[in-house]
C-alpha cells in the first residue's frame, strides 16, 4: 500500500467509498466524476502505478480485474445491454492517478472508434 495514494486508502477503507464488489485482489466502487451514467472504478488492492510496472507476478491480480469488473456489471444490472472497460496508462492517455485501475462504464451506446 502506498501511503499517499488514495485508491490505497480506498481499498483499505481510510476513505468512504460506494464500494460494489470486493474480491481478495479487487475493489469496484463507484466514480465520483462520473463521465457515463454508469461509472465504476476497478482496481487492484496492490499498489501498481501504471500497468506499465506490472510484472508477471502480478498476472493473477490482473486477471481479477476482469472477473471482479464483470461481476460488477451483473449487480450493476448493465452486463446483458453491455458495458466498456478502459484501462488508461500515462497521462497521455488520462491516467489521473497512478495506481492501475479500469473505468467499467455502461448505461448508454458506445460508439467506435473511441477518443
Amino acid at each position: 500500500m502506498a501511503e499517499s495514494c488514495i485508491f490505497c486508502r480506498i481499498a483499505g477503507k481510510e476513505i468512504p467509498a460506494k464500494i460494489v464488489v470486493e474480491t481478495e485482489d479487487a475493489v469496484v466502487f463507484e466514480d465520483i466524476k462520473p463521465a457515463t451514467p454508469v461509472h465504476y472504478l476497478v482496481i487492484p488492492r496492490k499498489h501498481i502505478a501504471t500497468l506499465n510496472e506490472a510484472v508477471e507476478e502480478d498476472r493473477a491480480v490482473l486477471g481479477g480485474l476482469l472477473l471482479a469488473a464483470s461481476t460488477a456489471a451483473g449487480k450493476l444490472g448493465v452486463k446483458d445491454a453491455g458495458w466498456r472497460l478502459v484501462f488508461n496508462t500515462n497521462r497521455d492517455a488520462g491516467q489521473e492517478v497512478f495506481h492501475v485501475h479500469a473505468h467499467l462504464m455502461a448505461g448508454r451506446r458506445f460508439r467506435w472508434p473511441p477518443g
